[in-house]
């Protein structure tokens, strides 16, 4: 199993986007209003077709962090886990979390917009889109992805 950091990705993201929250000292506040949320393209560690917005913190660092992920109907995170807890709010659409080892959209549970989960720290899940769809994670950093199936990992394709 592999496991690949957010930090390098994320501060692209940051940088390339101008996410002004993207590193803010601690103590500082953050008030963003949807509309000026500024999206780029995801970490090499999701697959294509997803983009990505820093809303507060730094997921590749110690600490707290907020994120948002946008993807299309039918995209798909597969079994994977991580060294944190994860805490994964339904923005928009509808998004389907399991559990296992083993990708089985059909045993995922629909979250509609509002939904909530809680993965805890190295607890085996997937994803799935069934709309397009936006998710709002936070948690405490650094965030890491480690696929169960290593060949699943989008950022290993190319090497």
């Amino acid at each position: 199993m592999r496991t690949r950091a957010l930090l390098a990705p994320a501060l692209l993201v940051a940088a390339a986007a101008g996410v002004a929250s993207a590193q803010q000292p601690a103590g500082t506040h953050v008030i963003v209003a949807g509309r000026e949320i500024v999206w780029g393209p995801a970490p090499p560690v999701l697959k294509a077709g997803a983009q990505f917005a820093v809303v507060a913190g730094d997921p590749g660092q110690p600490g707290p962090y907020v994120v948002r992920l946008k993807v299309p109907a039918g995209y798909v995170i597969a079994p994977h886990f991580h060294p944190t807890d994860e805490n994964v709010t339904v923005i928009s659409g509808t998004f389907a979390l399991g559990m296992g080892d083993k990708l089985d959209a059909k045993a995922a549970k629909d979250l509609p917009a509002g939904g909530f989960a809680l993965m805890p720290a190295q607890m085996h899940h997937y994803a799935v889109a069934r709309t397009a769809v936006v998710v709002q994670v936070h948690g405490i950093g650094p965030f890491q992805i480690t696929y169960v199936n290593p060949a699943d990992d989008p950022s290993q394709a190319k090497k």
